[in-house]
C-alpha cells in the first residue's frame, strides 16, 4: 500500500541542548565565580543553547537562581551572592545520578520533586576547592553527564600546587624554588615548621610569598619582606587552607598564556604579561578584580620567546592531562628562563581576565570561545579515555 497521499507528520524541530551553567560554591572564590557566570550568561548563545542557572550556596546547597546576569557583577567594590539570586528559600537542585539519566529535578520540603527536564552538558564556572579541584568532576562522572574542562585527576593537579609543581618537575618543566607545610607538620610542631620558612628564606632570601597550596584568585597571599610580617602572613593563608605553600620571589616578568583545546589537539594563546602592579604590592585579589589592573595583550615578546612560552603552556596542559582549557601562568626571569608558576584549569572568564582576553587577541571571540567548550565537552564521553 502506498503512503504517498497519507497525511505526513510535521517534523519536530530539534531540542537545543541544554547547558547547565554552574556557580558559586563553597570556596572563598564564591564571588568571582558568580562574575565569571554572569559574564558567560550574558554572551552565551540562546539561539543554539538552553541555560538553566544553577547556583551554590556558601554552605553547599544547590538552587536554581534568576537568569539575570546584571545582577552577577562587583558592585561598591563587593562581590554578588548566589543567595541574592535564589528563586527559594528552602529548595534545592538534585542532579541525577543514573547514568541513564540526565533528568534535574528541583526539590522542596513537603513537596512532590518537580522535573526541570534533561541536562546535555555542565558548565563548572567553580573556582577553587568543592568545584574546580576535582569533586564537581567526580560527581558528574559518577552521574555520567558531560562537562567542559578538566577531568578528575587534572582538575585536582590544577588546583593543588604542590602536586602541580610535582608534576610539572618531573615532566622537565621548571619551577621556582618552594616549600610546603602541611596541617600535621603545624599541628605538631609550629616552632619547627617555621623554623623550616626560615631557613628556606635564608637559601633563597626575601621576600617570600605565602599562600594557601589550595586556592586561587590571588585570595590569601601575603608578600612577605622580612621575618616580622610572617606569623600573620601564615594566619591568613590558613584562613582558606591548612595547607600552606612558600614561594621565593623570582625577579623577572609576569607572563600568561590561554591553552584551548581544538579538534587537532590543544593550542596556545598569544601570551599577555601583567605589568607591575602600581599601588599593589602585587597581582594580588585587588589589583586583579576590584582595580582591574590590566594586562599587556600580546605581551611584548620576540617571535622566538613567543614560540618558547606557548609551546612551555602546551606541555604543561599535556603533563597534567588536561582538557578543553588552560591558562597557564609564567615568569620570564632576568637570566632568560621561563619559570612556570601555575595553570588554572578554570580561569577567570570575567570580561576583565586574561584568558578570553588573550584569545579574542588570537581570532576566537568570547562567544565563540564558549561554544567551542561547550561543543568539545558535548563530543567527549565521561568516563575513562
Amino acid at each position: 500500500m502506498s503512503t504517498e497521499n497519507l497525511p505526513q507528520s510535521p517534523e519536530q524541530p530539534a531540542r537545543k541542548p541544554r547547558v547547565a551553567l554552574v556557580f558559586g560554591g563553597r570556596s572563598s572564590e564564591h564571588g568571582i565565580s558568580m562574575v565569571t557566570a554572569g559574564a558567560v550568561l550574558s554572551a552565551i548563545d540562546r539561539t543554539k543553547y538552553d541555560v538553566l542557572p544553577i547556583g551554590i550556596t556558601r554552605e553547599g546547597r544547590w538552587v536554581l537562581t534568576a537568569d539575570a546576569p546584571e545582577r552577577m557583577a562587583i558592585t561598591d567594590r563587593r562581590t554578588p551572592e548566589v543567595g541574592d539570586l535564589a528563586e527559594a528559600t528552602d529548595g534545592g537542585v538534585l542532579l541525577p545520578v543514573d547514568p541513564a539519566n540526565r533528568e534535574v529535578v528541583y526539590s522542596e520540603p513537603g513537596s512532590v520533586p518537580k522535573a526541570l527536564g534533561e541536562v546535555d552538558v555542565v558548565f563548572p564556572m567553580l573556582h577553587g576547592p568543592y568545584g574546580e579541584d576535582g569533586t564537581l568532576q567526580g560527581l558528574l562522572e559518577l552521574s555520567g553527564v558531560p562537562y567542559v574542562g578538566s577531568g578528575v585527576l587534572a582538575s585536582a593537579v590544577g588546583q593543588d600546587k604542590e602536586y602541580m609543581k610535582r608534576v610539572f618537575t618531573s615532566f622537565g618543566l621548571k619551577v621556582g624554588p618552594y616549600l610546603v607545610i602541611r596541617p600535621r607538620e603545624w599541628k605538631r610542631d609550629e616552632s619547627a615548621a617555621r623554623k623550616r620558612i626560615v631557613e628556606f628564606a635564608g637559601e633563597h632570601g626575601w621576600p617570600l610569598f605565602v599562600k594557601p597550596a589550595r586556592a586561587g584568585s590571588s585570595i590569601g597571599i601575603t608578600k612577605v619582606d622580612d621575618l616580622s610580617g610572617l606569623d600573620e602572613a601564615i594566619a591568613t593563608a590558613q584562613v582558606h587552607d591548612p595547607k600552606i605553600l612558600v614561594e621565593a620571589a623570582l625577579r623577572g616578568r609576569e607572563l600568561e598564556v590561554g591553552v584551548l583545546e581544538f579538534e587537532d589537539g590543544p593550542r596556545a594563546s598569544v601570551p599577555a604579561e601583567i605589568p607591575p602592579a602600581g599601588t599593589h604590592a602585587y597581582y594580588d585579589f585587588e589589583a586583579k578584580y576590584i582595580d582591574s589592573t590590566p594586562g599587556i595583550v600580546p605581551a611584548p615578546l620576540t617571535g622566538q620567546e613567543t614560540a618558547e612560552i606557548q609551546a612551555l603552556a602546551v606541555d604543561a596542559f599535556e603533563a597534567a592531562s588536561c582538557e578543553g582549557l588552560v591558562r597557564a601562568d609564567f615568569f620570564l626571569t632576568e637570566d632568560g628562563d621561563f619559570v612556570i608558576n601555575e595553570i588554572n584549569t578554570m580561569p577567570g572568564f570575567t570580561p576583565i581576565s586574561m584568558y578570553p582576553q588573550m584569545w579574542q587577541a588570537t581570532g576566537v571571540s568570547y562567544p565563540d570561545l564558549i561554544d567551542r567548550l561547550i561543543q568539545a565537552a558535548l563530543n567527549r564521553s565521561t568516563g575513562l579515555r
